[in-house]
Protein backbone atom coordinates (compact mmCIF):
# COMPACT_ATOMS: atom_id res chain seq x y z
CA UNK A 1 0.00 0.00 0.00
CA UNK A 2 1.29 3.10 -0.39
CA UNK A 3 2.15 6.19 1.24
CA UNK A 4 0.46 9.01 0.53
CA UNK A 5 3.35 12.45 1.71
CA UNK A 6 2.55 16.08 1.47
CA UNK A 7 5.70 18.00 1.34
CA UNK A 8 6.82 21.36 0.06
CA UNK A 9 9.07 24.43 0.60
CA UNK A 10 8.06 26.55 3.57
CA UNK A 11 9.28 30.08 5.08
CA UNK A 12 9.89 30.60 8.61
CA UNK A 13 6.22 32.10 8.76
CA UNK A 14 4.52 29.05 7.12
CA UNK A 15 3.64 30.16 3.94
CA UNK A 16 4.78 28.28 0.84
CA UNK A 17 5.88 30.38 -2.56
CA UNK A 18 7.85 29.19 -5.27
CA UNK A 19 8.49 32.39 -6.85
CA UNK A 20 10.00 34.31 -3.49
CA UNK A 21 12.38 31.33 -2.65
CA UNK A 22 13.60 28.44 -4.25
CA UNK A 23 15.83 25.26 -3.69
CA UNK A 24 19.32 25.56 -3.60
CA UNK A 25 21.48 23.39 -6.29
CA UNK A 26 21.91 20.71 -2.89
CA UNK A 27 18.06 20.85 -2.39
CA UNK A 28 17.41 20.43 -5.75
CA UNK A 29 19.26 17.62 -6.35
CA UNK A 30 17.57 16.01 -3.79
CA UNK A 31 13.85 16.77 -5.18
CA UNK A 32 15.28 15.31 -8.20
CA UNK A 33 16.07 11.84 -6.48
CA UNK A 34 12.62 12.31 -4.77
CA UNK A 35 10.59 12.43 -7.74
CA UNK A 36 12.74 9.41 -9.05
CA UNK A 37 11.57 7.54 -5.98
CA UNK A 38 7.82 8.50 -5.94
CA UNK A 39 5.05 6.38 -7.49
CA UNK A 40 3.37 8.90 -8.40
CA UNK A 41 1.94 12.41 -7.56
CA UNK A 42 -1.55 13.80 -6.70
CA UNK A 43 -1.97 17.17 -7.66
CA UNK A 44 -4.56 19.98 -7.34
CA UNK A 45 -5.32 21.88 -10.32
CA UNK A 46 -3.29 25.22 -9.03
CA UNK A 47 -0.66 23.11 -8.53
CA UNK A 48 -0.49 21.01 -11.58
CA UNK A 49 -0.59 24.04 -14.25
CA UNK A 50 2.58 25.27 -12.33
CA UNK A 51 3.96 21.94 -12.83
CA UNK A 52 3.06 21.81 -16.32
CA UNK A 53 6.17 23.41 -17.10
CA UNK A 54 8.17 20.56 -16.96
CA UNK A 55 6.45 18.65 -19.71
CA UNK A 56 8.44 21.00 -22.30
CA UNK A 57 12.25 20.95 -22.25
CA UNK A 58 13.99 24.34 -22.58
CA UNK A 59 16.84 24.75 -23.78
CA UNK A 60 18.50 26.98 -21.15
CA UNK A 61 18.05 24.07 -18.64
CA UNK A 62 21.31 22.64 -17.15
CA UNK A 63 21.45 18.92 -16.26
CA UNK A 64 19.98 18.92 -13.05
CA UNK A 65 16.55 20.24 -14.71
CA UNK A 66 16.88 17.94 -17.39
CA UNK A 67 16.70 15.33 -14.79
CA UNK A 68 14.34 16.37 -12.77
CA UNK A 69 12.19 17.06 -16.17
CA UNK A 70 12.46 13.67 -16.94
CA UNK A 71 11.57 12.03 -13.46
CA UNK A 72 8.67 14.12 -13.39
CA UNK A 73 7.62 12.98 -16.98
CA UNK A 74 7.95 9.33 -16.13
CA UNK A 75 5.53 9.23 -12.77
CA UNK A 76 1.84 8.85 -13.25
CA UNK A 77 0.30 12.25 -11.74
CA UNK A 78 -3.47 12.24 -10.59
CA UNK A 79 -5.18 15.63 -11.11
CA UNK A 80 -8.30 16.65 -8.65
CA UNK A 81 -10.23 19.71 -10.69
CA UNK A 82 -13.89 20.60 -11.19
CA UNK A 83 -12.78 22.73 -13.99
CA UNK A 84 -10.04 20.88 -16.00
CA UNK A 85 -11.96 18.84 -18.84
CA UNK A 86 -8.21 17.53 -20.02
CA UNK A 87 -4.88 16.96 -18.64
CA UNK A 88 -1.39 16.48 -19.94
CA UNK A 89 0.66 13.09 -20.53
CA UNK A 90 0.78 10.43 -18.43
CA UNK A 91 -1.61 12.14 -16.15
CA UNK A 92 -5.01 11.64 -14.93
CA UNK A 93 -8.13 13.60 -13.80
CA UNK A 94 -9.55 12.24 -10.79
CA UNK A 95 -13.51 12.11 -10.78
CA UNK A 96 -16.33 13.04 -8.16
CA UNK A 97 -15.30 10.67 -5.60
CA UNK A 98 -11.96 11.80 -4.09
CA UNK A 99 -11.78 9.67 -0.91
CA UNK A 100 -13.04 6.65 -2.90
CA UNK A 101 -10.62 7.44 -5.66
CA UNK A 102 -7.44 8.09 -3.27
CA UNK A 103 -8.25 5.10 -1.35
CA UNK A 104 -8.13 3.14 -4.35
CA UNK A 105 -4.33 4.57 -5.76
CA UNK A 106 -2.88 4.30 -2.59
CA UNK A 107 -4.12 -0.21 -2.42
CA UNK A 108 -3.22 -0.16 -5.97
CA UNK A 109 0.73 1.18 -5.85
CA UNK A 110 3.72 0.56 -3.52
CA UNK A 111 6.11 3.38 -2.30
CA UNK A 112 5.58 6.91 -1.88
CA UNK A 113 2.99 9.14 -3.65
CA UNK A 114 3.39 12.88 -3.26
CA UNK A 115 0.88 15.44 -2.53
CA UNK A 116 1.53 18.66 -4.21
CA UNK A 117 -0.59 21.64 -3.26
CA UNK A 118 -1.98 23.20 0.04
CA UNK A 119 -5.53 23.00 -1.03
CA UNK A 120 -5.66 19.43 -2.10
CA UNK A 121 -3.84 18.71 0.84
CA UNK A 122 -6.42 19.77 2.96
CA UNK A 123 -9.06 17.79 1.10
CA UNK A 124 -6.82 14.57 1.86
CA UNK A 125 -5.68 15.58 5.44
CA UNK A 126 -10.07 16.49 5.94
CA UNK A 127 -10.16 12.76 4.84
CA UNK A 128 -7.56 11.38 6.96
CA UNK A 129 -5.11 10.03 4.18
CA UNK A 130 -2.34 11.81 4.53
CA UNK A 131 0.43 9.59 6.44
CA UNK A 132 3.22 12.35 6.46
CA UNK A 133 4.02 16.11 6.10
CA UNK A 134 7.27 17.07 5.13
CA UNK A 135 8.40 20.49 5.67
CA UNK A 136 11.63 21.91 3.58
CA UNK A 137 11.83 25.05 6.34
CA UNK A 138 13.95 27.82 4.51
CA UNK A 139 15.14 31.12 6.23
CA UNK A 140 13.08 33.07 4.38
CA UNK A 141 10.00 35.63 5.99
CA UNK A 142 7.52 36.73 3.52
CA UNK A 143 4.44 37.91 5.60
CA UNK A 144 1.99 36.88 3.29
CA UNK A 145 1.21 34.53 0.61
CA UNK A 146 -0.43 30.75 0.47
CA UNK A 147 0.00 29.09 3.92
CA UNK A 148 1.33 25.67 4.21
CA UNK A 149 -1.69 23.92 5.68
CA UNK A 150 -4.56 25.85 3.52
CA UNK A 151 -6.83 24.59 7.06
CA UNK A 152 -6.82 23.95 10.88
CA UNK A 153 -3.08 22.56 11.38
CA UNK A 154 -3.89 18.88 11.86
CA UNK A 155 -2.67 17.49 14.93
CA UNK A 156 1.02 16.26 14.37
CA UNK A 157 4.15 14.57 15.88
CA UNK A 158 7.14 15.40 14.87
CA UNK A 159 9.30 11.92 13.62
CA UNK A 160 12.13 13.50 11.98
CA UNK A 161 14.15 16.38 10.97
CA UNK A 162 16.73 16.17 8.61
CA UNK A 163 19.58 18.97 7.39
CA UNK A 164 19.26 18.56 3.77
CA UNK A 165 21.89 21.41 2.78
CA UNK A 166 23.50 24.54 4.93
CA UNK A 167 20.15 26.68 5.23
CA UNK A 168 17.27 24.53 5.16
CA UNK A 169 16.06 21.85 7.22
CA UNK A 170 13.67 18.75 6.45
CA UNK A 171 10.54 18.19 9.25
CA UNK A 172 8.76 15.16 9.01
CA UNK A 173 5.66 14.63 10.72
CA UNK A 174 3.15 11.95 10.74
CA UNK A 175 -0.83 12.49 12.14
CA UNK A 176 -0.99 12.17 15.32
CA UNK A 177 -4.15 10.42 16.60
CA UNK A 178 -3.63 10.75 20.27
CA UNK A 179 -3.52 14.60 20.81
CA UNK A 180 -6.09 17.28 20.30
CA UNK A 181 -6.34 20.57 18.03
Amino acid sequence: MAKLVFGMNQSLDGYVDHMSFGPSPTLFRHFIEEARGQAGSIYGRRMYEIMRYWDDDHPEWDADRRAFAAAWRAQPKWVVSRSLTSVGPNATLLGDDLEGEIRALKAAHEGEIEVAGPDVAKSLTELGLIDEYRIYLHPVVLGHGKPYFAGPRPPLRLLTNDRIDDDVIRLTYVPDAGSRV
